[in-house]
């Protein structure tokens, strides 16, 4: 071996080193389990991306890697395709976590246990870890598509469902079109640079004589490569899918794809428009900012907007929840249309109690929906007498998306309207402050119906699994350690953040 080994180029892929040969141990095993053990299938991906978890977390905190003073030069890798920096991190602990907690509470699910799913989802996972750290146009395009494949798949792998297959094939549909115009567009970026590099596009529009040039190019570019990150992240107009999908897809893989998948179509989203890959923004203010912004801005108000309102006249409870992750998504793009370390900050930290927060809340529906055998609201009134520990996990869950304090929606929600307004866009915070209020009608009401209605089934108990357990109290202990210990950990995605901007 060479002496010269960089041994941080390894380091950079631990998590898809580790997810792939996880793919493979998955599928060798299950091939020697007889069919009533078939559950050890999601407790073996549920522990290995575990050990993948703290093997991240060793390298950051115990080996500091990657080195946070590190210049960007020194922290692109493998020929510039990707970027081993603090996001990167962040990023993989979110879709780890995702995934961990996803896999315990699909173990539940009866026509889930194939290795197949479990496979789907680790490949997914490899996705977006890819998605995180890809800083070149070629590889965010490989990494989305190798999520989007797997994700199509999932959504339509209950084949003996016509809800499912339904959803797999709108789910399809749509992300192919998104994913077209999209490619479309980073096609425009490179016939008027001659580059695929977001930082080193970057560098070129930076020259203001070349941007005056193609300025209207590269508007048009910014447009269409927001029609698919738009789509990753159900941002409207492109959120026609959600509520259609969320409802016909396996439970777990909705409470897969609503945060992990979200949380990897964010990150590319911030790494690509913190760039300067569609103009500089280092000297940003709502005054100066380039065309594309205005368009985030109304992008973001109406998401809030739809979100809140249509998801008041919902009767099934995952499509309650589908048009909640679009007024999330709405919040979410607050702090993208900051462009500051703040606004970036803030919403990593909302992205990662999202993650927790949405899983409980889906969790709760699958072990709902396998004894009443649907998922609609109604199947939820008088929780609190069948399963006390349901009701009390639904509770929090719900709290926290309401940003009802002491959970850590609350903070998450505050950080994102306190950078918006640094940022001189007060009017922006205010408007995201009334829509809560609004929200505040259907999340209250869920607990309502689990505490106050009465139901002719309630002597009926509701049976939880000691996996499920495990995942729906690892996520509700973050829901509320992340609310109570916010500074420290809104710090941490906040000095995460400081490399979209050290570009």
């Amino acid at each position: 071996m060479s002496p010269d080994f960089d041994y941080t180029w390894v380091a950079a892929l631990t998590a898809e080193i580790g997810l792939v040969i996880l793919l493979v141990v998955v599928l060798v095993y299950d091939r020697f389990l007889k069919a009533e053990n078939r559950r050890r299938v999601g407790l073996l991906t549920a522990w290995g991306s575990f050990l993948i978890l703290i093997a991240v977390l060793v390298l950051w905190f115990f080996f500091d890697l990657p080195d946070a003073q590190a210049s960007l030069s020194e922290s692109l890798m493998w020929g510039g395709m990707i970027r081993f920096d603090a996001i990167a991190l962040v990023f993989e602990v979110m879709f780890l976590s995702a995934l961990i907690v996803t896999s315990l509470i699909a173990m539940d699910v009866p026509r889930l246990q194939r290795s197949e799913f479990y496979a789907l989802l680790i490949t997914a996972t490899i996705g977006f870890v890819l998605m995180a750290a890809a800083t070149d146009l070629i590889m965010v395009y490989v990494a989305l598509e190798t999520a989007s494949i797997s994700s199509y798949v999932l959504a339509g792998f209950l084949t003996g469902s016509k809800r499912s297959s339904e959803a797999g094939m709108k789910y399809f549909i749509y992300g192919a079109f998104a994913t077209g115009v999209m490619l479309y567009g980073m096609s425009l970026l490179y016939g008027v640079t001659g580059q695929t590099n977001i930082y080193v596009i970057g560098e070129m529009l930076s020259r203001g004589d070349l941007l005056a040039e193609v300025n209207a190019v590269i508007l048009l570019a910014a447009a269409m490569t927001v029609v698919g990150f738009g789509f990753k992240i159900a941002a409207v107009p492109f959120h026609f899918w959600t509520p259609d999908v969320y409802q016909g897809s396996p439970t777990p893989f909705t409470a897969f794809v609503s945060t992990a998948s979200k949380a990897a179509g964010f990150a590319v989203f911030l790494r690509v428009f913190t760039s300067g890959a569609f103009g500089d923004i280092s000297r940003f203010s709502p005054t100066t900012a380039p065309g594309w912004w205005a368009m985030l801005v109304a992008m973001s108000i109406i998401t809030m907007t739809l979100g809140n309102f249509v998801a008041i006249y919902q009767t099934n409870i995952k499509r309650l929840l589908a048009y909640s992750s679009i007024a999330q998504a709405g919040y979410i793009m607050i702090g993208l249309v900051a462009l500051s370390q703040d606004g970036s900050g803030a919403a990593m930290f909302y992205l990662l109690i999202y993650i927790f927060t949405n899983i409980a809340a889906f969790g709760v529906i699958i072990l709902v929906s396998n004894k009443t055998g649907s998922d609609e609201i109604k199947d939820l009134y008088g929780l609190n007498r069948r399963a006390p520990i349901l009701a009390l996990v639904m509770m929090f869950a719900v709290l926290s998306l309401a940003g009802i304090p002491p959970t850590a929606g609350f903070f998450g929600k505050f950080f994102l309207f306190r950078a918006a307004i640094e940022a001189g866009l007060w009017w922006l915070a205010l408007i995201g402050i009334i829509l809560a209020f609004v929200a505040l009608y259907y999340y209250l009401g869920i607990i309502k119906y689990m505490y106050l209605y009465r139901s002719d089934e309630e002597e009926i108990p509701i049976p939880v699994s000691r996996a499920a357990k495990v995942g729906l109290v690892v996520s509700i202990f973050f829901v509320i350690y992340l609310g109570i210990f916010a500074d420290s950990a809104f710090e941490w995605t906040r000095q995460a953040a400081a490399a979209f901007f050290t570009g």
